[in-house]
């Protein structure tokens, strides 16, 4: 492969992102004297605000009128923002009175933020419902506005300044789905945007795996996080893969309804745990940084196994033989 395809492929990316942010963290060479916390939390949150801005800015608001489209709506709601949540936020209740309390915290950045932006992308290449997953994407990063404040005030109350929380969603969220707006008129190749996006995410991945003392925590809690982070992906990816093949439903619509409830997006919850936290941040990000591991490993085998292309052949063929779902 080229170096553009390379640079253009999110498992290359993501893959060596993880590798070189485990080799840069067991080897300690993170420099972190010079990207100290605070620099770390403000480039973190400067750069998703950027990619969020891009991403959200390829998406017109066309067709989005929600009593016409009610049940695409609430469809992306439920599966983007509440159930993909209930794992991870069982999993700080579980833990928030253990000893690992402080790091469990992570768990509810992960619940509170929606799925990633690159959903509908993806749900493009995949042949999964684009107009859907659009639509999902513009309501339910609105939704999030209220949904993440809320769920970080629930699981965290006063151990959290509810209004660093208010500021950070308006940084990451707010301002992107209004700056937005004047970038939709231009355009922007397939191929930026992805190299683009994969080398902001490489950013990301080194900045929060990279700089996390992984050190302070015991095998089996990171265990633990791993078997949440699993059950949140994999888990619950398959388990909606296997129940809405048996109901029928098209591959289109299982592509979407899987991306949204599978793939979290992380950048948010790393931003948002670094902006908020202070001084508990570094601890709380062991949660997140192996949710990424376990992440990217599930985008590489929905990638090359859950949504390889001979399976969406052979499936889309099918749907098109039983002709048009209801």
């Amino acid at each position: 492969m080229t170096p553009k395809a390379l640079l253009g492929s999110s498992a290359f990316m993501m893959s060596m992102a993880l590798i070189i942010a485990l080799l840069t963290n067991f080897a300690g060479v993170f420099p972190s004297e010079t990207l100290d916390a605070d620099l770390r939390s403000n480039l973190t949150v400067f750069l998703l605000a950027v990619m969020m801005t891009l991403s959200l800015s390829r998406y017109r608001f066309s067709n989005l009128n929600p009593v016409t489209h009610w049940k695409s709506v609430l469809r992306a709601v439920l599966m983007g923002l509440v159930v993909s949540s209930v794992i991870p936020l069982l999993g700080y209740f579980l833990l928030k009175d253990s000893d690992f309390g402080a790091e469990a915290a992570g768990l509810v950045f992960i619940a509170a933020t929606p799925f990633a932006a690159s959903v509908a992308p993806l749900s493009y290449i995949l042949r999964g419902d684009m107009e859907h997953a659009a639509r999902g994407t513009i309501y339910v990063y609105v939704a999030s506005l209220v949904w993440i404040p809320f769920v970080v005030w629930l699981a965290l109350g006063e151990t959290v300044d509810i209004m660093q929380v208010l500021i950070a969603v308006v940084e990451i969220i707010a301002i992107p789905l209004v700056v937005s707006r004047l970038l939709t008129r231009f355009e922007l190749s397939r191929d930026f945007m992805s190299i683009f996006m994969n080398c902001c995410i490489f950013v990301l991945v080194w900045l929060s795996v990279g700089s996390t003392n992984f050190s302070t925590s015991t095998v089996s809690i990171l265990v633990v996080f791993a078997v949440i982070a699993a059950l949140r992906s994999f888990g619950l990816g398959n388990v909606i893969e296997v129940a809405e093949r048996r109901a029928g439903l098209p591959w289109g619509q299982r592509v979407a309804d899987i991306l949204m409830a599978s793939y979290k997006n992380k950048g948010i919850a790393i931003a948002m745990c670094a902006a908020t936290l202070g001084p508990m941040a570094s601890l709380a990000m062991v949660a997140i940084a192996t949710s990424i591991v376990v992440e990217i490993c599930w985008v590489i085998f929905m990638d090359s196994v859950l949504f390889n292309r001979r399976r969406m052949e052979r499936e889309l063929a099918r749907d098109a033989e039983s002709g048009p779902s209801s």
